[in-house]
This record gives C-alpha cells, structure tokens and sequence, in this order.
C-alpha cells in the first residue's frame, strides 16, 4: 500500500507540497496526541495519526522518520508549521475525520502497528 492509495481511500487533505505519494510506501502506524508517547512508541516509515497541529509535530516526525502525519478533526496547523513540514520533508495531511475512524481505516486497508 502507498501513500498515495491512503490519501484517496481516506479523501485526504495534501497540507504540504505535493510528492511523488505512490512511491511513499509506509511500514506500520501510530495515533497519540502526547508527544512524548509519540517519540518512545512511533515507528521509523510510519504514519502517525494525531489531532495535534503545532509546530512540535514536525520536529518529532522528523527526529523519526516519519512518513506521514494524519491530522484529524478538521485540525488545522498554522503557515509556519507547514512551512517547516515542507523544510524537513515531513508530509501533513488532514481530513474531518477522528482519529479513531482513520485508524479504523488503516487497519482495514492492512496498516498495522510496528
């Protein structure tokens, strides 16, 4: 599965500056919003799904790898922390959605915890 088929079967938003999402192929998941939890649990290649949108998530994205953060419920993060996303190559998406529906989703389409 790609990055590519999880932005169209879960109808999400592109937040960052669009790459080659076919070829970003992510190994496992994650959903906390506590950043702590995030940097002892969270995988490298993984999706991290969260309703947070500060600024804070991308350097945690970025101290591991990430290969994507999911934000949910029609969070929104601000220009400066797309901005840095894009800097780091960190890939923002969002949807209305809430964490639990997108896991429930990722599961489905056979995204498993690392």
């Amino acid at each position: 599965m790609t990055l590519q088929d999880i932005i169209q079967q879960l109808n999400l938003t592109v937040l960052t500056t669009p790459v080659d999402f076919a070829s970003v192929q992510p190994e496992n998941g994650y959903t906390s919003d506590l950043l702590s939890c995030v940097m002892s649990g969270a995988k490298s290649r993984g999706i991290w799904v969260t309703l947070q949108a500060h600024m804070n998530i991308v350097a945690v994205a970025a101290l591991l790898e990430l290969a994507a953060i999911i934000i949910t419920e029609d969070a929104q993060p601000d220009l400066a922390t797309i901005a840095k996303a894009n800097e780091e190559g960190i890939i923002l998406l969002s949807t209305a959605q809430s964490s639990f529906f997108v896991c429930g989703k990722l599961w489905e389409m056979g995204l498993r915890a690392g």
